[in-house]
């Protein structure tokens, strides 16, 4: 429980070496902490500290009216309950937004940043802000008996394309539709206006970029820009959006380098000021 602000869920595990990084995981649109980063748990969990929270809306999350800067709040009040006194921020997709609010909010949490599959704004052009007026059918969807059915069907494709996904299908159906409706309905509406040009280039945090160069929802191109604003390390995974499930080892491995760079880019830094 967050003092003034509800009841969260989140997954805590605590390296046997104290001065290792801690991580501080976030999640993507429609996805939990589990759902989206289960395929790179244990391997992360064996270099780092991890804490991992379900946003708003979503999984276990609270049931509360979502904005992206509340949930960068939430994180942050998340870790002061925890003692954490700074994390490397790691944002998959609408984590990206999050972790860059984290950022930008309380930059004394943030020692480090990593985005990956994810953009500076997703509304820029006409055809765009075209696109997210559509947002309220998903939520209609959601509400409706053909949820669970076309999931279904979604399911069996991620199988096809990656069979050693079989053993967690039902699980990952079981998660997925914990989802609430509206707070799916009010993120999507905030993804929309989200726009992060004014201050990315001026978070000044050591930063890395992770970009799926077969992404459909989230163009390459979007993710390029928002790794040049950063002055991010940039790593390439020749996937879709969905490459933290289907392309799980390709994705942990590349994570894991990231995080490496980053980790001693923190490194240097304390040595620097010790100096």
């Amino acid at each position: 429980m967050l003092p003034g602000r509800g009841e969260v869920f989140f997954r805590l595990s605590r390296h046997a070496d104290s001065s290792r990084p801690t991580l501080l995981l976030l999640h993507g649109w429609t996805a939990s902490a589990d759902t989206q980063f289960f395929a790179a748990y244990e391997a992360i969990a064996a270099r780092y500290s991890i804490v991992a929270i379900d946003h708003r809306g979503h999984g276990r999350g609270m049931r509360d009216t979502f904005t992206l800067e509340d949930c960068a709040d939430d994180a942050a009040a998340l870790l002061g309950q925890l003692g954490i006194e700074q994390v490397i921020a790691v944002g998959y997709s609408m984590g990206g937004p999050i972790a860059m609010l984290l950022t930008h909010r309380h930059p004394q949490l943030v020692a480090a940043l990593l985005v990956q599959a994810t953009a500076m704004e997703w509304s820029a052009t006409r055809l765009e802000r075209f696109q997210w007026r559509f947002v309220g059918v998903f939520g209609v969807w959601m509400r409706s008996r053909w949820q669970r059915h076309t999931l279904r069907l979604v399911l069996r494709r991620l199988q096809h394309e990656q069979p050693k996904l079989e053993p967690y299908l039902v699980w990952l159906e079981g998660e997925i539709v914990r989802t609430d409706a509206l707070g799916l309905l009010q993120a999507g509406r905030a993804l929309a206006r989200y726009d992060a040009r004014p201050f990315a280039s001026g978070l000044g945090t050591p930063s890395a970029s992770l970009i799926t160069t077969a992404d459909r929802l989230v163009r390459p191109r979007k993710q390029r820009q928002l790794a040049e604003a950063l002055g991010a390390v940039v790593r390439e995974l020749p996937a879709d959006h969905l490459a933290a499930i289907i392309n799980g080892e390709e994705y942990t491995a590349l994570t894991l380098e990231l995080l490496g760079l980053l980790s001693a880019s923190i490194a240097d830094s304390s040595t620097a000021v010790g100096c």
